[in-house]
């Protein structure tokens, strides 16, 4: 159970964190390490945000749950006043200062709030050509993630391991029938890793990746791409899925278009992966009286992506995070800290 700690800082200077993802923790620590008293709001009754919920990390594989543990004990050592399972709906503005509205009523008076309120991933069931919520082995990357992290005896399809599964890239990124145009930049490394992920504990599996095109920009992406092609033989196929059935084996049949090859393409699989984009929260928090989202996407926006800032238009009130836009977890804590320090000298200067 989480304990609540008590402030003993004589620092003036009050704010609150809205979220408890990666960047929430950031903002948190980073504020409390420079004597600002901390109020940590999440709806959900722990700290991790989907973190909790995933396997390995990639570049490096690392386990998430020995990551979590990291996170745990900066947060435990340092003053922090949580309010976990708390969903905080809107932010007001009272004589100067930010009061929150909360399932549990209302808490202020804040200096300064950051928000982290993370992200969501898209509903596939919008993509009714992959039949996501309509076949048993049509799942997302989610999904996957959570099935990885509890054990291969999830991934029997029929009483046997599976002999061949296929990834969909882009499932609700760079679509405009959906109207979402813009690329959520972690779903090619997903399909990656978890394409090797799945060769390492199935060997004979055959695992095909559909892609548009392939978007591996971070530290180590390209090298984790490579690998999978080299040394566990995933197959990268350059096309979009027009369709997916399920046959009376229960086994998803997809049509597709090699569009290197210039010739269509049928692939008989046990688990069709659809990797789903990065949409925003649907418990974003309303900001009262200013237009803080972008109306093309949805996430909030900076009042200068540049150099930083706060959320346009509302001094005392910044984002961290993807709640901003898709990030990595190293960027997401990056943006934490950078949006710490934002409001310590927004306060100063106050």
């Amino acid at each position: 159970m989480l304990k609540e700690n008590k402030h003993t800082s004589s620092n003036p200077f009050r704010i609150a964190v809205i979220g408890a993802g990666p960047a929430g923790i950031a903002a948190a620590v980073s504020a409390a390490a420079m004597g600002v008293e901390v109020d940590w709001f999440d709806k959900e009754q722990r700290p991790g945000g989907k973190l909790n919920d995933y396997h390995q990390l990639f570049p490096d594989r690392e386990f998430a749950d020995q990551i979590l543990k990291d996170f745990s004990g900066k947060t435990e050592a340092i003053e922090i006043k949580k309010h976990f399972g708390t969903i905080v709906s809107s932010i007001e503005k009272v004589d100067g200062n930010y009061n929150l509205l909360s399932n549990k009523g209302i808490k202020g008076s804040y200096n300064a709030v950051i928000i982290a309120a993370g992200f969501d991933f898209f509903d596939a069931r919008l993509k009714e050509e992959y039949g996501y919520g309509m076949y048993d082995h049509v799942i997302t990357s989610p999904d996957l993630e959570k099935m990885l992290k509890t054990g291969q005896e999830k991934l029997k399809c029929n009483g046997s391991f599976p002999e061949a599964m296929a990834f969909v890239h882009c499932v609700g990124s760079r679509d405009q029938q959906i109207g979402i145009n813009y690329c959520s930049r972690l779903c090619c490394i997903t399909g990656i890793k978890q394409a090797i992920e799945i060769r390492e504990l199935f060997p004979s599996c055959k695992v095909y990746n559909f892609y548009i095109d392939m978007r591996a920009f971070g530290s180590g992406y390209e090298e984790l791409y490579r690998q999978a092609q080299e040394k566990y033989n995933v197959q990268f196929i350059r096309g979009r899925v027009s369709e997916a059935s399920e046959n009376q084996q229960k086994r998803i049949v997809l049509k597709a278009e090699d569009t290197l090859m210039s010739r269509p393409v049928k692939v008989t699989v046990d688990w069709l992966v659809l990797l789903v984009g990065m949409v925003p929260s649907c418990t974003m928090v309303d900001v009262e009286n200013f237009s803080c989202t972008d109306q093309e996407t949805g996430f909030y926006k900076q009042s200068n992506p540049l150099s930083g800032g706060g959320l346009s238009g509302q001094p005392g009130i910044f984002n961290a995070g993807a709640c901003g836009g898709p990030m990595s977890i190293p960027e997401a804590l990056a943006s934490g800290r950078s949006a710490a320090m934002e409001v310590w000298q927004y306060l100063i200067k106050r």
